[in-house]
């Protein structure tokens, strides 16, 4: 192993060890707990459209027990010691989390550890049915589904589009010897990364990735490793990596899409491409978020919520990834409303466009957007996530500082340019979740979204 010596500053350490895996550190005085995570480069939008969902379950079984750990043992484990383990899918990575005191990280290290490399998958069934009842409530709740509905309208076909949770289908028929295949593709010694923040020691605990990491605990299910074919698919081929699958460009005309659900409210979002995350232009976007519809002084919230009472939620959004983004805004209104509530947010996406940001909101925004950087700087977790993704996504690791500097390096012309290209009604996708389709179409005429957009 050999530390990185552009990785090595006065708030954090990075080591890659022989086998690939690299360990991130930041220790933060006068805390008693460590925040510690493994960050794997592997998410839906490295799936086979056969495979959707597989990542998530994949997630879900890494607490159905291990070599040497059983399912419920893990519970009990990290409930002595107080603290909470955790999971999470997304488009282009899985993380493994936790937070506990600084006295049981080599045991919290140990089990987690067997988690990410020695999985045992047993009790596949009735972790197929948490699943699926997950996917049923999330089919249920009209403001997670139009968040998907609009990935599909932005992204078309490219698999950014297809929702992170998976389809039932697939979830109902996978085995677990697709299950195995899976994880030994993707849960890579160099496509992992072990994050910890807090009162934690970088050498401790490169020492024990060390001792557990591949080279010393041998993959347990190395032999079934690329022999079987995804789920919904009789015919074996070889996974398309994450680069492969994300470096096609997205199809991104405009279209609409509507799904219709007996609902209280029209839940309806709008937008389009962004941005990717390692564009410099992030800083100015997160500005002009703020004075669009990220707070609650902002343009949209005050005009749709405040003045006029059309709507409980609105607000605007970005998703950065590898190579593209998406921005877009949601808002949710009764029926009687709808018209009047679109008709408002298309008239402040065209002042956004024409003029972006006085001063003042310029000012305001920017002050926001610090204050949450350095108050989320105060979290372990917050700490260990930010060191996790950037080092997964080899960003750079920037100190508070640094952060502030960018943040007010953003001026009104960074600002107008990305209003203008990102915002522009004429470029955005529609999506709806409600009661009538018709509706809905009439209502997004002033966005330029009705006939236009593709179907």
């Amino acid at each position: 192993m050999t530390p990185d010596p552009s990785g090595v500053s006065a708030e954090h350490r990075i080591t890659t060890l022989d086998s690939g895996v690299r360990v991130v550190t930041e220790r933060v005085p006068g805390v008693r707990s460590v925040a510690l995570g493994f960050w794997i480069a592997t998410g839906s939008v490295s799936e086979h459209e056969g495979e959707a969902g597989i990542s998530h379950l994949l997630e879900h079984m890494l607490f159905r027990g291990t070599e040497h750990y059983g399912s419920q043992e893990i519970d009990q484990i990290f409930d002595a010691m107080g603290a909470e383990i955790n999971a999470g899918t997304d488009k282009e990575a899985t993380s493994l989390y936790t937070r506990v005191l600084d006295r049981h990280l080599e045991r919290a290290f140990d089990v987690m550890s067997e988690m990410i490399w020695q999985p045992r998958f047993g009790e596949l069934e009735p972790e197929r049915e948490v699943v699926l009842e997950e996917i049923a409530m999330y089919e249920d709740d009209p403001q997670d589904r139009v968040f998907d509905l609009l990935g599909k309208a932005v992204f078309g076909t490219h698999p950014l589009g297809r929702a992170v949770i998976g389809t039932a289908d697939v979830i109902a028929a996978v085995t677990r010897e697709q299950l195995v295949a899976f994880h030994a593709q993707r849960y890579l010694p160099e496509s992992i990364v072990i994050a910890a923040a807090g009162s934690v020691d970088h050498d401790a605990l490169v020492e024990l990735a060390a001792q557990r990491s591949p080279s010393a605990v041998p993959h347990p299910h190395s032999d079934t490793s690329a022999q079987t074919p995804p789920a919904g698919n009789g015919h074996a081929h070889a996974p398309a990596s994450p680069e492969d699958v994300a470096a096609a460009t997205p199809d991104f005309r405009r279209r609409s899409r509507f799904l219709e659900k007996d609902t209280e409210q029209y839940h309806v979002c709008l937008g389009g491409a962004g941005i990717a995350r390692d564009d410099e232009r992030r800083f100015a976007l997160r500005v002009l978020e703020g004075v669009l519809g990220g707070t609650s002084s902002s343009r949209l919230f005050q005009e749709v919520r405040e003045r006029r009472g059309l709507a409980y939620s609105v607000f605007c959004f970005s998703s950065l990834y590898a190579h593209t983004g998406e921005v877009g805004l949601y808002v949710g209104t009764r029926p009687d409303n709808l018209q009047e509530a679109l008709s408002v947010v298309a008239a402040e996406l065209a002042h956004c466009v024409a003029d972006p940001a006085s001063e003042e909101e310029l000012v305001r925004s920017r002050e926001n957007l610090k204050g949450r950087v350095v108050l989320g700087m105060e979290s372990t977790g917050a700490r260990m996530s930010r060191l996790g993704a950037s080092v997964l996504n080899s960003l750079p690791i920037l100190s508070v500082n640094e952060m502030i500097a960018r943040v007010d390096s953003v001026d009104i012309e960074q600002v107008r340019a990305l209003a203008a290209e990102l915002f522009a009604p004429s470029r955005l996708s529609a999506a709806c979740v409600g009661p009538r389709e018709s509706e809905f179409l009439a209502a997004i005429e002033p966005l330029g979204a009705g006939e236009e957009a593709a179907r």
